[in-house]
């Protein structure tokens, strides 16, 4: 008997003025030593877990509401609420916090609400209580007066809405209503309207519970029609009384369920149509009205959840066959409602609720109403649908390859019966859906495409010690599924270009589109197999002829993110099949035009050059280097070009490379302590112990016989010569076109290597070689002039064994370079420099 009266469901109130459920426990009060005082304690009825200790503070005002509701504030904006199953139970913690504050239990609230100045508390509190006029016809713009002047004082509030309770004065004044409606006073009903406007604004639960009763509600809202603003009254209760009809799809027997329907139904309409949109200062005044509004729904959903003989009903009629349409359509709109309402829940009242459903067969009767032919009857069945996915896709996704098990247990029994998996999969009746939407903006396709995705989306799938979700579900995805979503792909690319190209048509592509990129992006070998195998990307591809730029735009993009995964399986099917005539051809087709297509087109070719993808390369260059050479506004395929030449000089001299990557282990990877012996020994030197034109060698490198490399280095330094010449007269070719820009130049002059006597824009820069005071430049001292001889270079450069560069290294080469052509300084020289 305990554990049940004192159960209770613990909420606290968030920045958005909704209640969070924290969890649902068993309450006790007892002293805690660490707090020094009485608590209200809350233990976990699932683990014993502490959910609430709080103190109950001599000072603190705690309310009780709706009989089995008590809600106070710890902070500032920290407010907290016990939810009690029984009321026996709440009115037993009531009267120990009554207890411990010196209250009677009879009050509803133990505190004022805001502190307020001793004189105004002094003067207030010198008096019993507020003493209200006689509730009479001629009184009442005395009432209204009354009752204005008390909302800007809570403790005048406060006595207000006791006195209000005491003498069941609501009741009295609706009297009064019904009297200024005969006599068609109008004045009469305008200080009717202040006064119940002012009583609302209260905010006590105790009021709300005789105004929100079934005698009282339509009174209440009676009143509200007649705004002194407007010049005629609302109709508000002819709306609710002959407008708007309850409906009962499924018998409610619960009389306290039903009545609690009909409350909450009018009172959101009071919230939102009836009471005037509050101020910024009246705001917080209506916070109960929220709260009260909150907990109806959570009782309802309760009561509802807990009715099953009203959801077995629910259920069977929505799948069995002899339902008239009209029914069913009330049936699934009663569902939807019943769902979208659940949004409102915590999410352990939501885990309930939906746990609830799934076990009722929601899921099978949603595959019985999406294959009905009623458009707004799938359409309801589409957005409960999408509830389902987003509050659990890995349950929608076990119940769909329990059911493709079972279907594939049946057809071995059943051989002569021949069904396909599309006919009677539930994934596979909302690809359907998805494809044939009748709407020429494609919303219904665009939602159940989002659907799609976060059911394949392996980021929210669950891996197990026994099992792998992903595996399993994509398994099944791509065996039953993929040739459903990818069949109007197919149908429409038979041909070069695609067969129907009308504005609905390539908006559904572009959708299939989107989604098996984004397969391409999150699956591996699934949807490798399957491009490979169904020759997918070629007739992707052919939508690059497409008159909607989107269209073809998207068939690009898919290509690039496959592109982007740099896997040689995807690699090797891409150039066997020529997949990239289409995409030149579509680049050249765009012209000179600076556009999208262009961009992203070029933007693929510069990550083929960038990443160093050689296979792709070598295909582009050997088959399409004559339609895209003379594309120079960009320097994208002429990189690509010389990448091609780089990658086959390596292949025909496999010993250079081998030697340049030795000379270049030695170059860079030599131990730090000898770096320093060798600055060490650079310093001590004597500028006579040296020849003129004596390249200045380490010692490390001195132990090295010259002779048995100079001749390779020698060779590969005169093809590098010949190379460069060649690159400034494209250089030259380039900048006479007039088609290049500035940056383009600036950008190919930097990554060309230039000859030693060529003035390049760094030239008068202090510190560089060649400007003046440097070292190495003419008018510095100890300098001489530059030697014009490529031979002599060479030869001078042969002799610097570890400082040989390599022709990715520019800059170093150009710095080395007019070092190796200075003699060496004296000491006195360098640091003079």
């Amino acid at each position: 008997m305990t554990d049940t009266r004192r159960r209770v469901k613990v909420y606290t109130l968030n920045e958005d003025r909704q209640w969070d459920d924290r969890g649902t426990g068993h309450v006790s009060s007892g002293y805690v030593e660490r707090l020094k005082g009485m608590s209200l304690l809350v233990r976990a009825e699932s683990d014993g877990s502490l959910l609430l200790e709080s103190k109950i503070n001599p000072n603190t005002a705690y309310q009780k509401q709706q009989d089995t509701l008590i809600v106070w504030s710890e902070a500032e904006n920290y407010d907290l609420a016990l939810s009690f199953q029984e009321k026996a139970g709440c009115d037993e913690i009531w009267e120990k916090i009554c207890q411990v504050q010196g209250k009677d239990p009879s009050v509803d609230i133990t505190q004022d609400l805001v502190d307020e100045s001793e004189e105004e508390r002094f003067d207030d509190m010198s008096s019993p209580g507020l003493e209200l006029p006689s509730c009479e016809l001629s009184r009442l713009e005395e009432i209204a007066e009354l009752v204005a002047s008390s909302l800007p004082s809570p403790l005048r509030r406060e006595k207000l809405a006791l006195a209000l309770e005491n003498e069941g004065y609501i009741k009295k004044l609706l009297e009064l209503f019904h009297v200024c409606e005969d006599l068609e006073n109008i004045e009469g009903l305008h200080h009717l309207y202040e006064i119940i406007k002012g009583i609302f604004l209260l905010n006590r639960t105790a009021l709300f519970e005789v105004m929100f009763s079934e005698e009282c509600i339509m009174d209440v809202i009676g009143c509200l029609e007649y705004d002194p603003a407007l010049s005629q009254p609302r109709k508000h209760r002819e709306f609710l009384t002959k407008t708007a009809k309850f409906k009962e799809v499924i018998p409610i027997s619960d009389p306290e369920l039903k009545q609690k329907i009909h409350q909450t139904y009018r009172v959101q309409y009071i919230q939102d149509m009836v009471l005037p949109t509050p101020s910024v200062f009246e705001e917080n005044m209506l916070s109960t009205l929220h709260s009260f509004i909150f907990f109806n729904k959570v009782e309802i959903v309760g009561m509802l959840q807990e009715d099953e003989k009203f959801l077995t009903d629910l259920f069977a009629q929505l799948t069995d066959e002899a339902t008239d349409e009209e029914k069913r359509q009330e049936l699934v709109n009663f569902l939807k409602e019943f769902c979208a309402f659940s949004q409102t829940l915590q999410p352990q009242n939501r885990d309930a609720f939906f746990k609830t459903l799934s076990n009722m067969g929601i899921l099978p009767a949603l595959e019985v109403i999406l294959g009905m032919d009623d458009t707004q009857v799938r359409s309801a069945a589409t957005d409960i649908f999408s509830y389902l996915v987003e509050y659990n896709p890995s349950m929608v996704r076990e119940f769909v390859m329990q059911e493709a098990q079972q279907n594939d247990d049946v057809s071995k029994k059943l051989t002569e019966q021949k069904i396909t998996s599309k006919d009677i999969l539930l994934i596979n009746l909302i690809i359907e859906h998805m494809i044939c939407d009748t709407d020429p903006e494609l919303g219904g396709a665009v939602q159940l495409m989002g659907l799609l995705r976060t059911l394949v989306d392996p980021e929210n799938m669950l891996a197990t010690a026994n099992k792998t979700e992903k595996t399993e579900f994509l398994g099944f995805f791509y065996k039953h599924c993929m040739h459903v979503l990818t069949a109007p792909l197919l149908a429409n690319t038979t041909e070069d270009k695609p067969s129907k190209d009308d504005f609905q048509t390539a908006q559904l592509l572009a959708l299939v589109l989107e989604l098996l990129t984004f397969c391409v992006e999150h699956h591996t070998y699934h949807i490798k197999n399957y491009i490979i195998n169904k020759d997918i990307l070629r007739r992707v591809l052919v939508l690059m002829a497409s008159k909607h730029a989107f269209l073809a735009l998207c068939a690009l993009r898919f290509k690039r993110k496959i592109i982007g995964l740099k896997d040689e399986f995807y690699n090797r099917y891409i150039m066997k099949s020529f997949l990239f005539e289409p995409v030149v051809k579509a680049f050249l087709n765009n012209g000179s035009r600076y556009n999208l297509m262009n961009s992203a087109i070029i933007e693929m070719f510069e990550f083929i050059r960038v990443e160093d993808i050689k296979s792709l390369t070598a295909h582009v260059i050997e088959n399409y280097w004559k339609a895209l050479e003379d594309v120079d506004y960009v320097q994208t395929f002429k990189g690509l070009k010389l990448r091609f030449e780089q990658q086959r000089e390596r292949q025909d001299n496999p010993k250079l490379d081998s030697m340049r990557s030795i000379l270049r282990n030695h170059r860079y990877r030599r131990d730090a302590r000898t770096l320093e012996d060798e600055e060490e020994m650079w310093f001590n030197t004597d500028e006579d112990d040296m020849e003129d034109g004596e390249p200045v060698v380490s010692p490390s490198d001195k132990t090295k016989n010259d002779d048995d490399i100079m001749d390779p280095i020698s060779k590969f330094m005169e093809r590098k010569k010949l190379k460069e010449s060649e690159e400034k007269e494209v250089l030259l070719k380039t900048n006479l076109s007039g088609r290049q820009s500035p940056s383009f130049k600036l950008s190919l002059s930097s990554g060309t290597k230039t000859n030693l006597t060529s003035q390049s824009p760094t030239a008068n820069l202090p510190g560089s070689p060649g400007s003046p005071g440097s070292p190495g430049s003419p008018g510095s001292p100890g300098s001489v002039p530059k030697s014009t001889s490529q031979t002599a270079a060479i030869t001078t450069k042969g002799g610097l064994v570890g400082l040989v560069d390599y022709p990715d290294d520019d800059e170093d080469d150009d710095e080395d370079e007019d070092k190796e052509e200075t003699p060496p300084l004296s000491k006195k020289a360098k640091f003079e420099s």
